[in-house]
């Protein structure tokens, strides 16, 4: 990851099915180091360690599958820890506090 990564959109769906919780931080710091070298990256995630180091979140529902596809919230994980709205909020506000 020398070069710069200016311009370049990053899109990974569910990357931390299956993996160890230490191999989540693992990719959470390999995420970081692609955006401070000018990336964008977006994560589709259910994953509590990954949504609540998230920069922005989009929290989709209200329920799963043909339930969902709704904007229930949006905003920085403690902004959407603390509205009512979000079922992920619920989940995510013990990870931010």
């Amino acid at each position: 990851m020398g070069r710069a990564q200016d311009g370049t959109l990053f899109v990974f769906d569910e990357p931390t099915i299956g993996l160890h919780p230490l191999d989540v931080r693992t990719l959470i710091g390999v995420f970081q180091k692609l955006i401070d070298h000018g990336a964008s990256v977006v994560v589709i995630e259910h994953d509590l360690d990954m949504i609540a180091n998230a920069d922005w979140i989009i929290d989709m529902g209200p329920g799963g599958g043909e339930n969902g596809g709704e904007i229930v919230a949006t905003g920085t994980p403690v902004q959407i820890a603390e509205n009512p709205l979000s079922v992920t909020g619920r989940y995510l506000k013990p990870c931010v506090e």
